[in-house]
Parts: C-alpha cells; structure tokens; sequence
C-alpha cells in the first residue's frame, strides 16, 4: 500500500460515522477484517429455485433484466437466503450494446445473439440517448437500496469494453479469436469501438452510482490470451478511462476490476488501471494475490467447479484461501460465476467457514 493509500485509509477509518460502514467498503478501502467479506458473482440466478420461478414469469431474459420489480427481486433473493455481506445488481453486461442500437436477444440453450454491428458513426450518436435506455437498472438499484440492510454493501457493474466489444463484433459467444484477428486487421476500427463503449460504459456506471450502486465492478471475462501490447490497449488503458471518468463525474465509489485470465499481467493492470480492487480468477496462485494486497484489496478465487462439486476438498480449498489472503484487505469470492447445478448446500457450507473464520 502507497503512502497516500495509507493516509487515505487512516482519514476513512477515523470519520465519525465509520461504525456504520459496511464491512464490504471498508475491506475495499484496504483494511483487513477479522474475516473477509464474501459475496458471490452470479449469487442471483438457476441454481436457486426461487430465481427460476421469478424467471418463468418474464417474456425474455432482456424482458427480466429491464423489470425493476423482477430484477430487484431476483437481486434480494440470495441476501435473504444466505448471509452474503453485498448484493450485485440483477442485470446483464449485454445491456450496452443494445442500448447503443445494436439488435441483441438470448437463444434458450444457446446463449446471446446479437445482430450486425452498426457502423461506428451510428453508434457514436447513441452514446448520450444509451444511459437513458439504462434507466430501469439505476431504478433497480434503488428499490434494491432502499430495502437492503445498511450493513450490506450494493455492487452495480457494466461488461468490459474489450468484452463487450468481442460480443459486438463476432455476433454472440465464441473462442474469441474473431475479435482477436478484427483487433489486428481493423486496429483502428477497434480502437473507435473501444472508445464509445469506454463512454457509454462510463456514462452507465455514473448513473449507477447515483442512484444507491455502493461499489461499481467491471467485467472483463475474456481478457486471456492477450499478448502484451493487445491487453493494454484493449483491457488496461480502456478500465484507467473509465475510472478517471467516473472520478471527473464525482464518483468516489471503490471499483473492482476483473481482468479475467489475465495471468501474469495481472499485476501491470493493477498498477495502471486506476481500479481500486482487484478480483482473480481460480488460477491465481497464493503468491501473485499476495504481492497485489502489497498494493490494493483482492477478491477471489475459489473455482465454481469445486463450489458444485462440495466435500472435504472444498473445505480445504475454502481454508487455504482464507490462510493464505485473509490476513490482508481480501474479498472471499469465486473466481467466476455461480454454476446452475451448484447445490444450495454447498453455498451454505462454504458461507459457514467464511463467516465463522477469524484471521489469528
């Protein structure tokens, strides 16, 4: 942790009113807890038979997202159920696109589709109509916000540029090499992409912190096998013009960066993004999380995969990860989504360990 990080920290810890922070904002302005916050990507959705009830209810996946009601919901389901410490706002990183004019639905067993992408120009010209086309998640956090515990942080979150933009162009879920091989044969084309989706982005995320989003997460789920030079511009530099716009607009909120696969570049990312958190996925190592709370709260990494499969291992796992990070400004979380499948009470016995813990 820098100096001024220090200082920062030691003015926070002394308001008056910092008995009634929540644990989650305190872990993210890099105290360490007793025990670490915990709150899982996906905690709403299938694997709850809750959310699928909700779910059925809705004409389509965009339908739901777009339903405060429903969406606050789905949203409060897993906090009334499980002892999570934050919410994460009910919605979809999908939004954007179709918010600046590009045609997206889900496929039942399939996944998103999207249409054609829009030239550039088009898009441009929907980045100032697009926050308002967005309106429904901002009323979404703040029905959520306004019947969720004080002591229990809310997240907003948007899709990644780089992430969204590989959706934009390749028309739906893919290995990505598309996107990879357009970021090299049309680098500038690419680069005006990024560019309206690092406003619109920011545009959204302002919007959510204004109307009750307590800590702001950017999602970049496909940020693997980026060489170097491809994920700072596309990854690094686009997540460090998000966070000087959302701090120009007056948003203090703590943000999360997930550059998910990252590897090793993990920790360039963490030094020039301007993310005040960083979250990492299953295959980060004890060492890398270690060297990173040297500089900024981590969040993660157990793998969903070993959350479905539950026993003694998960245990372990559960027990090595708190060991390991737990001493320092740490966030227990999976290092990717929630699976459907995933046994309730697997959820539970993992929450059991983590609440019950306490560093030594």
């Amino acid at each position: 942790m820098s100096p001024a990080q220090g200082e920062d920290l030691t003015a926070f810890m002394n308001a008056p009113d910092y008995q009634n922070v929540p644990v989650m904002l305190r872990t993210l302005k890099g105290e360490a807890q007793p025990r670490p916050p915990v709150w899982f990507m996906r905690q709403a959705g299938r694997y709850l038979p809750e959310y699928r009830e909700l779910r059925s209810r809705a004409s389509d996946f965009i339908a739901f997202c777009l339903d405060p009601e429903m969406a606050a919901e789905a949203t409060l389901q897993p906090m009334r159920r499980f002892p999570f410490d934050a919410a994460i706002v009910f919605a979809d990183i999908l939004l954007i696109p179709r918010a600046l004019g590009q045609a997206v639905w889900f496929e039942v067993g399939e996944g998103p589709k999207l249409g054609p992408l829009p030239e550039l120009e088009r898009l441009q010209g929907e980045v100032e109509a697009s926050t308002g086309r967005l309106s429904a998640v901002g009323e979404t956090l703040s029905r959520v916000r306004a019947v969720l515990e004080p002591e229990r942080a809310l997240i907003g979150f948007a899709g990644a540029p780089w992430t969204v933009a590989t959706y934009m162009i390749e028309g739906g879920s893919s290995d990505r090499s598309g996107a990879r091989t357009y970021a090299y044969q049309h680098p500038e084309a690419l680069d005006g992409l990024i560019e309206v989706l690092v406003e619109a982005t920011a545009r959204y995320l302002v919007m959510q912190a204004r109307a009750g989003a307590q800590v702001l997460k950017l999602f970049e789920s496909w940020a693997e096998n980026l060489p170097e030079d491809l994920f700072d511009r596309l990854v690094t530099r686009p997540h460090a013009a998000i966070v000087a716009r959302l701090r120009e607009a007056g948003v203090t909120a703590p943000v999360i960066g997930f550059p998910r696969g990252a590897g090793a570049l993990v920790e360039g990312y963490a030094a020039a993004a301007g993310v005040d958190a960083v979250a990492l996925d299953v295959s980060a190592p004890a060492g890398l999380g270690q060297r990173l709370q040297q500089r900024l709260p981590i969040q993660g990494a157990l793998d969903p995969l070993l959350l479905r499969a539950g026993g003694a291992g998960l245990d372990r796992r559960v027990e090595q990860l708190l060991e390991q990070w737990g001493h320092g400004p740490y966030v227990f979380n999976l290092g990717h989504g929630i699976l459907p499948d995933t046994p309730i009470a697997h959820v539970e016995q993992v929450l059991g360990r983590v609440t019950g813990w306490r560093a030594g």
